[in-house]
């Protein structure tokens, strides 16, 4: 049995890290809320614009813009994976990593010049550890991406779209859907005609529109701004799932933490009780010698 001073040792240094994880849990939840509500604010209208796209693409309508048109030859692609900067958020940043490198590994079998971007520093890791080459990296998005940030990424890529220099622009994220399921997606943005599948469409010819003063120069507002509100969105929906997981695994943590601390608080007192009843029976038999 260990000695009671080990064994209150051990003890103390565990409430330390328990107070670590109950405050690191407490941060998370109000983080959560706070990426949660923006998330949501940004869900309706993602969703609405992503379906005005595709509805415009199925009207019948004489429209056209180079970001629906699918390449006949993918001979550039990039994957862009979405992790965290941080760690102490379960399996959040391995899910992504293993979705986001299998991707990668497929489509390098298919696509012969393949970019990867990673933005987050725990899949800037991975890459290093498994000797994955990448081409650009990002660690100033945190838990709260700004609209402008993105939006410079996005126009990147739509210049290289419309340049002829990018033909697919896959990203690995993990999708928020409610507090107790986020799905890890692997998703193709580019080109918007790839996402015209996940919508819920209507029936051709059901939903009309005018356009004042032409098409053209609806759909050259609309659909850029379709893309860079699709790709906001996968950001703040990779920042609230990292919340919660945090939150998740620092409420685990605290919980295993009060466990332990109530095991070794049992052994504790039997080591105590041990060494009390030892020292009483030692000073029994002095007593007793004496008197002999």
């Amino acid at each position: 049995m260990a000695k009671a001073r080990a064994l209150d040792k051990r003890r103390k240094s565990i409430r330390n890290i328990r107070k670590i994880t109950r405050t690191m849990e407490l941060i998370a939840t109000a983080r959560f809320k706070k990426a949660m509500d923006r998330a949501h604010a940004a869900t309706a209208y993602t969703k609405r614009i992503t379906q005005l796209v595709a509805d415009l693409a199925t009207s019948g309508l004489e429209v056209k813009h180079p970001l629906l048109q699918a390449r006949d030859k993918t001979d550039n692609a990039v994957l862009l994976i979405l992790t965290a900067n941080r760690g102490l958020c379960g399996g959040y940043n391995s899910n992504v990593q293993r979705a986001g490198f299998a991707r990668f590994a497929e489509l390098k079998a298919q696509v012969p010049h393949l970019s990867l971007e990673i933005s987050g520093k725990r899949g800037i890791a991975a890459a290093k550890f498994r000797n994955i080459p990448y081409d650009q990296t990002y660690s100033h998005f945190e838990d709260k991406p700004s609209f402008e940030e993105v939006e410079l990424l996005a126009n990147r890529f739509l210049e290289a779209y419309a340049a002829g220099k990018l033909d697919r622009l896959d990203v690995a994220y993990m999708r928020f859907e409610n507090v107790g399921r986020q799905t890890v997606t692997v998703e193709t943005l580019l080109p918007l005609s790839s996402l015209e599948g996940s919508q819920a469409q209507q029936p051709a010819g059901q939903t009309q529109y005018e356009f004042l003063p032409s098409a053209e120069s609806i759909l050259e507002e609309v659909v850029p701004t379709s893309f860079k509100v699709k790709l906001f969105k996968c950001f703040l929906d990779a920042a609230v799932s990292e919340q919660v997981a945090r939150m998740v695994a620092m409420k685990a943590a605290t919980k295993s933490a009060g466990d332990r601390i109530r095991q070794l608080s049992m052994a504790y007192n039997r080591a105590r009780q041990s060494q009390i009843t030892g020292e009483i029976m030692e000073i029994i038999g002095g007593v007793e010698a004496l008197k002999n």
